[in-house]
């Protein structure tokens, strides 16, 4: 039996294990599917399971470098992928720890980012996952656990371009995603500040401009809180229907 017809059966096998809970077991199947048939038989299911299948598999790896679904996921089928993730989210974490879901979104694309050190599909990843208004918000909540460092990459940005050096005065995990993007997709990078800083221009003034670091007081400028982003993205989830097991959804009804 060729591979091309093996792929609607093992596409339909791995939804299902996803959809029961069975990660590892869908991993095993495409462990078993790259053994006989390539990576490539990995990367077509991939491009054709649900992308709210994907994002249930891959965040129950947070970006780990174990998982296949992480080093083969294309980018666009990843991109679509971002849309549903924060339907794996429960509601009261949103309230009460949103920065403990932004650390675990952050290890998430950190992972897929920078799984392997092919600067193209680096590329192509950060270029597809922003490209969105979802892809925008997920960044924006990345750089909302770093404002003052983002903002220095913003006045590198804007007084170097391309030859920026990522040299900020914090060695936060969030520069180095930051200037992975800046480089990859100018319209992403512009677009993940505007969503975190609705008021940001092009401006070196708003760049370098002093950032408070007391969270009781007042920002200098307008600036989305983590939490609001949070429930930004959650909005941004598409509303569609999946045939599903007895598992039961985490978080609200947002397959339903």
């Amino acid at each position: 039996m060729s591979e091309k017809s093996n792929l609607p059966a093992l596409s339909k096998q791995v939804t299902e294990l996803v959809l029961a809970g069975s990660l590892s077991h869908a991993e095993e199947a495409f462990a078993e599917a790259a053994d006989q048939y390539g990576d490539l038989a990995v990367v077509e299911v991939l491009n054709n399971i649900p992308p709210q299948v994907t994002a249930l598999h891959m965040a129950g790896f947070d970006g780990g470098k174990m998982s296949l679904t992480t080093l083969l996921v294309p980018p666009k089928a990843w991109a679509d992928s971002l849309a549903f993730i924060a339907a794996t989210w429960p509601d009261d974490m949103i309230e009460d720890d949103p920065e403990r879901i932004a650390e675990s979104l952050f290890a998430h694309v950190h992972g897929v980012v920078f799984a392997t050190d092919d600067e193209e599909r680096r590329n192509e990843l950060l270029a597809a996952a922003s490209a969105s208004d979802h892809g925008a918000t997920i960044f924006a909540i990345l750089f909302s656990l770093a404002p003052k460092e983002i903002l220095e990459v913003a006045g590198e940005v804007i007084s170097k371009g391309p030859y920026l050096t990522g040299q900020t005065s914090s060695d936060s995990d969030i520069v180095p995603v930051a200037i992975a993007l800046a480089q990859a997709s100018e319209d992403g990078w512009d677009r993940a500040l505007f969503e975190l800083f609705p008021e940001f221009r092009h401006s070196a003034d708003l760049a370098d401009a002093e950032f408070n670091d007391d969270p009781d007081e007042e920002p200098n400028f307008l600036q989305r809180s983590t939490k609001e982003l949070l429930y930004r993205l959650r909005k941004q989830v598409p509303s569609t229907r999946v045939a599903r097991g007895s598992r039961r959804t985490v978080g609200t009804n947002i397959f339903s």
